[in-house]
């Protein structure tokens, strides 16, 4: 009898280990596919997010005076705040490049280099800082990515592309896009609801979140 019980006790606590090796392969590939869904979803949405940013570039609205209102940095800010920074660099700034590439040539080393740096400082922001309010660390991103694009074109306009006269007499122009595609990019993704829609997709997920997943599946394992 103490044979057989000790035989019926070593096949079930093999059976547990086996079970538990299978449900750990379970998880894994179910996280496995889940990256991998993450990673499609993420490239698709920059992609749609580059478009949006090449479309915008083709036409602004004509403000007083001889300037121009451009809404890529609507665009650029949304796709910042949602998006991981590289991705956001690729939507601002290869974005930015590629459509004045096709409409404003002149400009478009400049606008790689600012609306990439100004994408990548919203992004960094979103993500990094206000852990219990994003709202603020987005607040302060976008006003940092709004101060870089208004510097950038200056010292773009002023040194490559133009004359420095022209870009001092752009610096209301540069202020009042950056400033509008801040405050309206913030609206759309806290007010609107499009940051809750990126969370249930699953594209928006602060580094602190991320942490408590794995340690939740850990433990759950």
């Amino acid at each position: 009898k103490h044979l057989n019980w000790t035989f019926t006790y070593t096949q079930k606590y093999i059976i547990m280990i086996l079970l538990k090796k299978s449900i750990e392969r379970k998880i894994n590939v179910m996280e496995q596919k889940s990256r991998a869904k993450s990673s499609t979803l993420r490239i698709c949405l920059t992609a749609v997010f580059m478009a949006l940013n090449v479309a915008v570039s083709s036409f602004g609205i004509p403000m007083p005076g001889s300037g121009h209102l451009y809404l890529c940095d609507v665009v650029i800010c949304i796709a910042a705040i949602i998006l991981d920074p590289v991705s956001a660099f690729l939507v601002g700034g290869v974005g930015s490049f590629l459509g004045d590439l096709f409409f404003y040539p002149a400009a478009m080393v400049v606008s790689l280099f600012t609306h990439g740096l100004q994408a990548v400082a919203v992004s960094l922001f979103s993500r990094y800082t206000f852990r219990s309010k994003p709202w603020l660390g987005s607040l302060i991103g976008v006003s940092v990515g709004a101060i870089i694009m208004a510097i950038g074109y200056f010292l773009g306009a002023a040194f490559v592309y133009s004359t420095i006269e022209s870009a001092i007499a752009n610096i209301p122009y540069e202020l009042a896009q950056s400033t509008f595609g801040a405050v309206c990019s913030m609206l759309i993704c806290y007010k609107c609801g499009v940051l809750k829609l990126a969370e249930r997709m699953g594209m928006y997920k602060r580094p602190n979140e991320k942490k408590k997943e794995e340690e939740s599946s850990q433990s759950n394992a």
